[in-house]
């Protein structure tokens, strides 16, 4: 065995060796995108010797070639990045005991600063959004237009601003039955250019749903069919938003240095554009920026994942300046927990969840991505219980975000502790994790 190479980097190689993508390898073995990210960043243990199996026989590797990687990872406290991500909230030389009174204090602050508020309360029973409709109207073009009268201008604009309160409020599973329906009606009311605008802010809500359920193939078609809209309709705000879904699109299909190359080139062309108003026009540019920082992270590129996050912040804030408000940058703070999260720098994840009042947050889909956010930094950092607790939080924020695979991968890894922490099978079987 090479010295010094990861359980997670030996399956990162061996996935490389056969020119896949992880969403290859994550339908070979029947597990999310984000499982697999998780494996190869040394996140997520694979202990179980059926799966240990399954990975050898789809990469070509033989069980004790496996084995042989995987040991030096079977402790929490062996992982490198949660070595490193841990040293980094030392801020002078102390002693190891004295460190980790430090961590304990930190978690207690943020536990009682973020959690305690909400933890205990009756859980929510979530349920998948079904998007058989949606894939119908952009696979066969098969939808109904809803409502007993021919739809008008107004119709559509009350159309689109219910779609967005929906998904800021989480209710997923009825804004997957009624966007269909929306985007049909939008399809045959106004001009040209009108019909297009409309069509293309309800596709660019559509491929934001599709993120959340976690269906690729859907988030690819209707990021494309957001953008060819929004470019025909000619509204720089709404082609903004379709680029930065094309991004994410890209980004899940592992093309993560063409999507930050996307959405920083849709910033940098924003910024010529004078028919967008100033306020507008910062928000959007934070907005991609922020994207871009986060792919940046997945990358791996520490330098440029931090230029482009603190870009985003500066952008955000003359935004917030621009229109009037104290504090422009709440988005901005979400997408830079992501990105610690990514870097593996899971103790500056929960350092700066400390600073955010997940009560403040304007949406319950903002509050439970933050929730979701620190389950996966407390994940990181090796904390099952604080984990479990975020993710309690996140369902009480927003019971149909659990449904994301993001939280039926820390659910599964906390399955383990079932014992310590009641309640845990539960939430995982509301969650949809699959029992076999």
């Amino acid at each position: 065995m090479a010295e010094g190479i990861t359980f997670g980097e030996f399956i990162a190689k061996l996935r490389g060796r056969k020119g896949w993508y992880q969403r290859d390898l994550a339908a070979e073995v029947d597990r999310s995108e984000e499982w697999v990210s998780g494996v190869e960043r040394d996140v997520i243990p694979v202990r179980k010797v059926e799966m240990l199996s399954l990975l050898g026989r789809v990469l070509g590797a033989t069980l004790d070639e496996l084995l042989a990687h995987a040991q030096p990872a079977a402790g929490a406290s062996s992982s490198p990045r949660r070595k490193a991500s841990s040293a980094r909230l030392t801020s002078s030389p102390a002693a190891e005991e004295d460190d980790d009174v430090r961590r304990r204090e930190l978690l207690a602050a943020a536990a009682a600063a973020v959690f305690t508020p909400i933890v205990g309360a009756q859980a929510a029973h979530a349920s998948p959004a079904p998007l058989a409709p949606l894939e119908d109207l952009v696979l066969y073009g098969t939808s109904t237009i809803p409502g007993q009268r021919e739809p008008s201008t107004e119709t559509v604009r009350v159309s689109i601003m219910t779609a967005r309160q929906e998904f800021r409020a989480a209710r997923y599973d009825a804004l997957a039955q009624a966007l269909p329906g929306w985007i049909a009606a939008a399809q045959s009311v106004g001009s040209t250019e009108e019909s297009a605008r409309a069509v293309a802010a309800l596709y660019n809500i559509a491929v934001r749903l599709c993120i959340k359920v976690g269906d690729n193939g859907l988030v690819a078609i209707t990021s494309d069919r957001a953008l060819t809209a929004a470019r025909a309709g000619g509204d720089g705000l709404v082609t903004a938003e379709a680029q930065r879904m094309v991004s994410s699109a890209w980004r899940r299909q592992g093309h993560l240095s063409r999507a930050t190359d996307i959405a920083v080139r849709a910033a940098h062309d924003l910024q010529g554009d004078d028919s967008v108003p100033e306020t507008a026009r910062l928000a959007a540019q934070g907005d991609l920026y922020a994207t871009a920082a986060y792919t940046a992270a997945k990358m791996g590129d520490r330098n440029y994942a931090h230029a482009l996050i603190n870009e985003a912040a500066d952008t955000a804030r003359a935004a917030g300046r621009a229109s009037g408000q104290v504090d422009g940058i709440q988005g901005v703070a979400l997408h830079h927990l992501s990105v610690h999260y990514e870097l593996g720098d899971s103790g500056q994840a929960i350092e700066l969840a400390r600073t955010v009042n997940p009560a403040a947050l304007p949406t319950a889909e903002r509050q439970a991505r933050f929730f979701t956010d620190v389950a996966r930094a407390f994940d990181q950092w090796g904390k099952p219980e604080q984990a479990f607790r975020a993710l309690l939080a996140a369902e009480q924020a927003a019971p149909q975000e659990i449904q994301r695979g993001a939280v039926r991968d820390i659910a599964t890894g906390l399955l383990r502790h079932d014992r310590s922490l009641p309640g845990v099978r539960e939430f995982a079987t509301r969650a949809g994790v699959q029992f076999g």
